[in-house]
């Protein structure tokens, strides 16, 4: 096992992670209604390309590092987990930036396509609200030593967060078509 470098049962943590927890559920859906008017002088729809390349690849990085972690390899493990939580840093401010400075867009398929559509959007959406909270749980407890907690908390965050990471792809592939491209 590694050396934790985080102190146990620390107060602050607690709070800071639910902290930080409600203000990016609070931002992402107070600035998901503020619209910018702003020309970048490239097309804004190419934030949503590069999220699902960082959750392409962040899905990659969790079923890597669940590899590494069930050969035991737990500096891989932890090395890959935090570059996935440094991209999902990332996938959030461009997550926030496309979303301030785009027009809503309408899914265009129809048929039992556009019912998977809903589907997938629904559990994406409400999953990802809720699965920050537990990624910074799951990551203190490895921090902090508490690797029987980590566990026992990773066997729900990890499916959760590669399901997630998965259908935010899934999504930008059956809506970029209706994409208008603004500049």
């Amino acid at each position: 096992m590694l050396t934790p470098f985080i102190t146990k049962n620390d107060p602050r943590a607690r709070l800071l992670i639910i902290t930080v927890s409600f203000v990016v559920f609070a931002a992402v859906a107070v600035l998901s209604k503020v619209k910018l008017t702003l020309h970048l002088g490239f097309d804004i729809h190419l934030f949503a390309l590069f999220n699902a390349i960082i959750n392409s690849i962040v899905s990659v990085l969790l079923v890597w590092a669940y590899i590494a972690v069930r050969q035991k390899n737990y500096l891989t493990h932890k090395r890959l987990m935090l570059i996935a939580i440094g991209l999902s840093v990332t996938f959030l401010i461009f997550y926030i930036s496309h979303h301030l400075l785009t027009d809503e867009t309408k899914f265009g398929g129809e048929g039992p396509i556009r019912y998977f559509y809903y589907a997938i959007l629904a559990t994406h959406i409400v999953l990802a609200a809720v699965i920050l909270p537990f990624i910074l749980f799951t990551a203190y407890h490895s921090a902090t030593g508490e690797y029987g907690k980590h566990k026992k908390l990773a066997r729900y965050t990890w499916p959760l967060w590669l399901y997630v990471s998965i259908t935010g792809v899934l999504v930008y592939i059956m809506i970029s078509p209706y994409y208008v491209p603004q500049l």
